[in-house]
């Protein structure tokens, strides 16, 4: 009974330790290969309102994707009950996108500007000027993304959010230190189903934010980290193990 006890505190624990609906992993910007696409905000004019980078613009290739940008999807809107207390109000997005994703254009924009913080500037800044979201909407399924973020000084005061076609989160993170900070998100799978990204406000960044040096790939372009067992696999596992031994003593 005490083995069968044991058996289920650390399924248990396991199982609640973990993120079951993690469908995406963190990635450095080493992940991407020099094949993937790369849009430094530099190939347009400064002031350049909600971009939209063709392949050829960026030096993509034939399959490569369109890129758009804009405030945020289409079914979300700008609250500030979306942030923890201390986050500016013009930062924070609430609601789950309808699919298929699309970009809500009138409301707000992402402009080309300059920021004296980030080193390689320019730099895409929402509305108003770093301290508005930015969305970012890709032509065709990816299976990573990744950007420069900055320039923080609040920890996890920032998150970027990926979503499916269908406008489905797929996955989320925070920046987890200040200053510069690569954000990046693969499909755990390899699985090209990235639509769009939102760079947005989750608590307080008191110097606000912008974007720069986009990443983004297909399985072919980035290196995606190992899969993770699914939770109910690995408990599972857990289970069998414990129930061997537990077989094993009572023959002894």
């Amino acid at each position: 009974m005490n083995m069968l006890k044991k058996l289920g505190f650390t399924i248990f624990f396991i199982t609640a330790s973990m993120n079951v609906n993690a469908s995406v992993v963190r990635i450095d910007a080493k992940a991407f290969t020099p094949q993937a696409g790369l849009i430094t905000f530099s190939e347009m004019a400064l002031g350049t309102m909600n971009p939209i980078y063709n392949p050829v613009d960026y030096g993509g290739g034939a399959t490569a994707p369109s890129v758009s940008f804009g405030s945020y999807f289409t079914g979300q809107s700008i609250s500030a009950g979306a942030c923890s207390p201390g986050a500016a109000p013009t930062g924070c997005v609430t609601g789950t996108p309808t699919g298929p994703l699309s970009l809500a254009l009138a409301a707000g924009g992402a402009f080309i500007s300059q920021d004296s913080a980030n080193p390689s500037s320019p730099v895409l800044s929402g509305t108003p000027t770093f301290n508005g979201p930015i969305a970012i909407l890709f032509s065709v399924g990816l299976t990573a993304v990744g950007l420069d973020g900055g320039y923080f000084d609040g920890i996890a005061g920032t998150v970027i959010t990926a979503f499916g076609f269908d406008g489905s989160v797929l996955g989320t993170m925070s920046n987890q230190g200040l200053g510069i900070e690569f954000l990046g998100l693969a499909t755990q799978d390899g699985s090209a189903t990235i639509a769009g990204l939102l760079f947005s406000l989750a608590g307080n960044e008191p110097s606000g934010f912008a974007i720069d040096n986009l990443r983004f790939g297909t399985a072919g372009q980035v290196v995606v980290p190992p899969s993770i067992p699914e939770p109910s696999s690995i408990a599972l596992a857990i289970a069998a193990m414990l129930a061997l031994t537990l077989a094993r003593r009572r023959r002894s």
